[in-house]
């Protein structure tokens, strides 16, 4: 299945290990930047964590600019909007976006905007649509998953369609990331959890979807080995900060992996899943992933073997024979989403969730057959075929 012609892409500087944000100031003096302004969310700054981007700036002799930490989890044009006309009025030259996946997002789109010029960022919707590079935008990730430090992708709600909007452009992509265990310790198990197995669906879609090449398998698989190894830890000793590098490391690489080879049906069903019903995005991943890989199996087959090792253990892999090896990876996915459930409650079905009826299973497959990740999958997938996945997944 690897692609015999294939582009690879990641101009993003990386600041990893512990205290790398302390790196930082020197980054954006660099690029001639003096006047960065802060994007986080209220959560973020209640743990404390731009402190740790303030004391580096301090020790440096410099000091950040302003902070607007009221991005909701959902972020929106109203809110991109807001943030950009304040960019402008306060003289901003930069970007430090410090949080989750909608912070991420909410300050790529804002990039659009005070870089590409406009009050609206409706007109920036779909894919290369932006014509130069923006500003230098930092992006520090206060979780481990969803690898938006790396990737030329961007989800904001449309406030007045209420729909969520993709923007894809290579100038999407941040200037520098920041990889510092320091701004994972707060978060708590459950979503450690979550956002590992989304940083592993992304890195096991990488390895199986129709995209994939060479560079991509070598980070996707890198990854796969980092996260199953270092979440059992994480979950068992939150402060070990050896294993939260690792995770942080693991979500960028599944990143990079991901944005140059693509997601497939987990990602269109979940997608679907989480908008109908609410459910965080990780969870959705976890919930899918084996049930995806088993309708996708006898495509796939030789691609779930070679994962063996990473998702196992090379002993395991060895002492699997060569025809049992596929069906061992999905069950390695399964016994790692065992070990979650003990420790956080993670839910490993539908109906364990609490917040999925079966009454809803057609409206999510009606959203999920428009996703254009299923563009991608290694098999073609209709409606009733998304119904059956969900109906496998229920219990």
């Amino acid at each position: 299945m690897t692609a015999r012609y294939y582009e690879f892409y990641c101009p993003v500087k990386i600041l990893a290990g512990l205290k790398a944000l302390e790196h930082l100031p020197a980054e954006l003096a660099e690029r001639g930047c003096a006047a960065p302004m802060v994007l986080t969310d209220r959560g973020v700054r209640e743990a404390g964590l731009i402190k740790h981007v303030e004391i580096a700036f301090d020790e440096a002799g410099l000091s950040v600019g302003p902070v607007f930490d009221d991005i909701p989890s959902d972020s929106s044009t109203d809110v991109v909007e807001a943030i950009a006309r304040e960019f402008r009025e306060r003289n901003c030259d930069s970007l430090i976006a410090v949080g989750g996946g909608s912070v991420l997002d909410t300050a790529k789109a804002v990039n659009i905007l005070v870089s590409e010029g406009g009050e609206f960022l409706r007109a920036y919707v779909g894919a290369h649509k932006l014509t130069r590079p923006l500003k230098p935008l930092v992006a520090i990730a206060t979780t481990a998953g969803t690898g938006s430090e790396v990737t030329t992708v961007a989800v904001i709600k449309d406030t007045h369609k209420q729909k969520k909007d993709a923007f894809q452009s290579s100038h999407l992509m941040p200037a520098v990331a920041v990889i510092d265990p320091r701004m994972t310790l707060t978060v708590p198990p459950a979503i450690t959890a979550a956002t590992a197995m989304d940083a592993l669906t992304h890195s096991v879609e990488a390895y199986t979807c129709i995209a994939k090449n060479p560079l991509s398998d070598a980070y996707a698989s890198a990854a796969i080995r980092k996260i199953v190894t270092a979440l059992p830890q994480v979950l068992a000793e939150p402060g070990h900060t050896d294993a939260r590098l690792d995770l942080a490391e693991a979500a960028t690489m599944a990143g990079i992996a991901f944005s140059n080879s693509m997601v497939g049906l987990v990602h269109a069903i979940g997608h679907s899943l989480g908008a109908v019903c609410h459910l965080h995005h990780g969870t959705c991943m976890s919930l899918l992933l084996p049930y995806v890989l088993e309708y996708n199996f006898d495509v796939i087959r030789d691609d779930l073997a070679a994962l063996l090792p990473f998702l196992a253990g090379d002993d395991v892999a060895r002492a699997t024979p060569p025809e049992e090896r596929a069906q061992a990876a999905i069950a390695a996915i399964r016994k790692l989403r065992d070990v979650i459930f003990e420790a956080t409650q993670l839910p490993r079905s539908l109906s364990e969730s609490g917040k999925v009826e079966k009454s809803q299973f057609e409206k999510i497959a009606d959203l999920s057959v428009d996703d254009g990740a299923l563009m991608f999958n290694p098999v073609e997938a209709d409606r009733s075929d998304v119904i059956g996945i969900l109906e496998r997944a229920w219990s």
